[in-house]
């Protein structure tokens, strides 16, 4: 493109130059042709004037007078009757400009120059002619470089950035050129860098929010169908697998909210629960597991509760919490329930060192973690508890105590 923008904007100038240089060489020709006659003829007539005055005068015509009447370089001469020729100048060989001039006593002048003056100083003018359409062709020249430049260099650029686009890389380099049409596209590519890095996050972030949500409720499933392949008690069995079952259909509801959630994360099916059977669900499906480290899980608190959430939203940030005690906590795993105002609170308290203080508040943040986890957790729940109008909190640091405030049911104890 570049190369086009030379060549077209050079093939201009050059059509130019030739249309309006070879008019005005001729125009420039024609001029000095004639103000070499002229000049020729206005010597004749002033040799005229002062032979004319002499002989008016009864006074003698010599060539020292007429010489000083005659431009360097040309010729002339003077015919009287019944005298001789005077010659004034080297008589011009060849091509000649000529004036004659005839006057009252008879007596005739003629002055010549040679074409050759002429043709040096049309000459001369051709070649100031050519020396400006060189400095024109030239200016030109690097004019239409840095046209070339200007325009190339952004769309060169722009391709670059639809590149990296292409590769993988979102990042918006808000570039302006000063063109608006170039403007324009980059504004496009800027816009559409963004969405897509707000589609790469949104796609990475479900990614890792169901690498960690789901791992919870299939830990869970897992234990219980540890339990039923280690039993032969029908009985057992029978109880083990319609919790294993129910632990299925909260999988399954932790899914769909994933979904859900990758779509709007404010999307909620928020309704009247009881808390209590959250609570106590919970309690149940964590038991083996802390049994097995020698630990416990207990639940305590107002009885008779009803909130206003999903509850599969409310289970998987208990679990979350419970899980999080489990790995990084210590000692008994405690679940209270309570209500402050017009919200009832459940808090997950264990023995362990709790919080540091360098992390405080900051432990809900993505990728935040005091104990090499992938810091998500915590995160996910806080959105999930959010998503339905409630808040998660660290309500103290050692030992720590987390407390999900939910929305109370208006009729509700």
């Amino acid at each position: 493109m570049r190369r086009r923008l030379i060549n077209s904007t050079l093939a201009v100038v050059l059509v130019v130059i030739a249309v309006f240089g070879i008019s005005l060489v001729l125009v420039e020709a024609r001029t000095i042709k004639e103000a070499a006659q002229e000049s020729v003829e206005s010597d004749a007539v002033r040799l005229m004037s002062v032979v004319d005055g002499r002989l008016a005068g009864g006074d003698r015509v010599g060539p020292e007078i007429l010489r000083e009447q005659v431009a360097a370089g040309r010729y002339a001469r003077v015919e009287l009757d019944g005298a001789p020729d005077l010659e004034i100048g080297e008589r011009p060989a060849g091509e000649v400009i000529e004036a004659e001039v005839t006057g009252d006593m008879g007596e005739r002048i003629t002055v010549r120059e040679s074409a050759a003056v002429v043709g040096d100083q049309i000459g001369r003018a051709v070649l100031i002619i050519l020396g400006v359409s060189l400095l024109a062709v030239l200016a030109a020249l690097l004019l239409a470089l840095w046209q070339a430049r200007r325009l190339t260099a952004p769309l060169t650029d722009l391709a670059d950035t639809a590149e990296r686009l292409g590769s993988g890389d979102p990042r918006p380099r808000h570039r302006r050129y000063g063109v608006p049409e170039l403007d324009r596209v980059a504004d496009v590519l800027d816009a559409s860098a963004e969405r897509i890095g707000r589609m790469l996050t949104a796609e990475r972030r479900l990614a890792a929010d169901a690498s960690h949500q789901l791992r919870t409720p299939l830990t869970a499933l897992s234990m219980r169908l540890e339990e039923i392949s280690g039993t032969d008690d029908p009985e057992t069995v029978k109880e083990e697998a319609a919790i294993a079952l129910g632990q299925v259909e909260r999988l399954t509801d932790v899914v769909q909210r994933l979904l859900t959630n990758s779509r709007d994360p404010r999307t909620g099916s928020a309704v009247s629960f009881d808390l209590d059977e959250v609570v106590k669900q919970q309690v149940e499906e964590w038991r083996p597991a802390y049994r097995s480290a020698g630990r416990a899980v207990v639940c305590s608190g107002k009885k008779g509760l009803r909130a206003v959430g999903t509850p599969g939203a409310v289970s998987q940030v208990l679990a979350t919490l419970v899980e999080n005690s489990l790995m990084h906590g210590a000692g008994t795993v405690a679940l209270r329930t309570r209500v402050t105002g017009n919200q009832v609170v459940v808090e997950v308290a264990d023995e362990g060192p709790g919080v540091s203080p360098a992390l405080g508040a900051r432990v809900f943040e993505r990728t935040v973690s005091g104990r090499n986890s992938t810091g998500i957790g915590l995160a996910v729940a806080r959105d999930l508890a959010e998503a339905d109008g409630g808040r998660l909190e660290l309500l103290q640091q050692r030992p720590p105590v987390f407390a999900l405030f939910l929305s109370r049911e208006a009729d509700g104890t």
